[in-house]
């Protein structure tokens, strides 16, 4: 294949609103919106080595050649590279090879370079970072190869490429990523479709319909601000759900209480959301903290670090609604509140920088492409 020239795409990170841990399991909603900090990757043509990784995200770059059973680091140290710091990079790339072999296409050499606006001093926020890394390499590699995706196929593309790593990964930040604005998603069923792959291969598995997977878009709440602490701690969000796991979890009484309770709000933000009842979507925002707290002292996973509910408790007072955004333990939180109260928003910066919370501008990234 002949050089494409340079492709330039972009991915958005996300927040949760509503859903954490429950969306993990197939079919259970959460609310998600795309924000306005994004990965951005750049894909120019490669001399003399298949694939090289240039990123902010770790230290020099990194080399690979396509072999039989994917990439393959030149030297020790690159092969490190593709286990650590660039696994998502390493498999979304993987996944499109894959592709374009099925459709007999050739992959062309490449030099993809990262860079994120999803850290902060090498420090990554809370802001789904992976995800959009893995949505902007597939739909930057997929470019370059010739190949523009749909939405859909995007999406599709870069949930192969992540449940290849981590299976527990629910894909609501790279849903977020593709399709941005606010959204309702459902994970469909990891295991079902990788053996999907592996019976049919991924033209075919990326086309049919897939168990448990669902995606609207969401109207944004008409006079509500959105406000984003970042607690400076940062958190793993696989690690978060492997000692929840641990804890005899999957198939407990307590799972299935808390999987009642999550969709019961997430379900309520949902209608609220499309009624324009910013009032009922407060409500519910503090329903689903109240979800979460009630499985952090029953598990002891470390959901509510004091910063956290410092943020909480902060946004509370001066009547918004509050959580952690994602899997907890760090990372960042979220508050909602009236948009015109402009005195209390002021406040509440104040009171998180106190307790050590650093607020972060970020808006909402707008709605893009549609839902197929």
């Amino acid at each position: 294949m002949t050089d494409q020239g340079t492709i330039i795409r972009h991915a958005p990170g996300k927040l949760f609103i509503a859903g954490e841990y429950a969306v993990m399991e197939p079919g259970h909603p959460a609310v998600l919106v795309a924000v306005d900090r994004e990965v951005s990757v750049t894909v120019s043509g490669s001399h003399g080595v298949d694939l090289v990784i240039d990123s902010d995200l770790c230290p020099g770059q990194a080399r690979f050649q396509r072999r039989s059973g994917g990439l393959a680091g030149l030297t020790a140290e690159d092969a490190q590279q593709a286990l650590d710091s660039l696994t998502h990079v390493v498999s979304a790339i993987e996944v499109v090879d894959g592709l374009l072999a099925q459709r007999e296409l050739s992959a062309p050499p490449m030099r993809v370079s990262i860079r994120s606006r999803l850290h902060r001093d090498g420090t990554k926020l809370g802001l789904g970072s992976s995800g959009a890394v893995t949505v902007a390499v597939v739909t930057a590699a997929a470019a370059y190869s010739g190949m523009e995706l749909s939405p859909e196929a995007r999406f599709r593309l870069a949930m192969l490429a992540t449940a290849r790593r981590e299976r527990g990964s629910s894909g609501g930040d790279l849903a977020a990523s593709v399709w941005g604005g606010w959204i309702s998603y459902q994970a469909p069923d990891r295991a079902a479709v990788l053996d999907m792959v592996e019976r049919r291969g991924i033209e075919e598995t990326i086309r049919v319909p897939w168990p448990g997977f669902g995606l609207r878009r969401l109207p944004p709440p008409s006079g509500l601000a959105l406000e984003v602490g970042w607690t400076r701690q940062p958190a793993s969000t696989p690690s978060m759900a492997g000692r929840l796991r641990a804890r005899e979890w999957q198939g407990s009484a307590s799972q299935q209480s808390f999987l009642a309770d999550s969709d019961a709000c997430v379900r309520a933000s949902i209608r609220a959301l499309q009624r324009g009842d910013d009032d009922e979507l407060l409500r519910q925002v503090r329903g689903s903290r109240q979800v979460l707290a009630e499985l952090d002292d029953e598990f002891r996973l470390g959901i509510f670090t004091t910063a956290l509910t410092a943020l909480c408790d902060a946004a509370e007072a001066v009547g918004g609604a509050a959580k952690p955004s994602g899997a907890g333990g760090g990372d960042c939180g979220i508050a909602l509140l009236d948009a015109t109260a402009k005195r209390e928003i002021v406040r509440l910066r104040k009171e998180w920088a106190a307790a050590g919370v650093l607020p972060i501008p970020i808006r909402v990234q707008p709605t893009k492409g549609s839902v197929e």
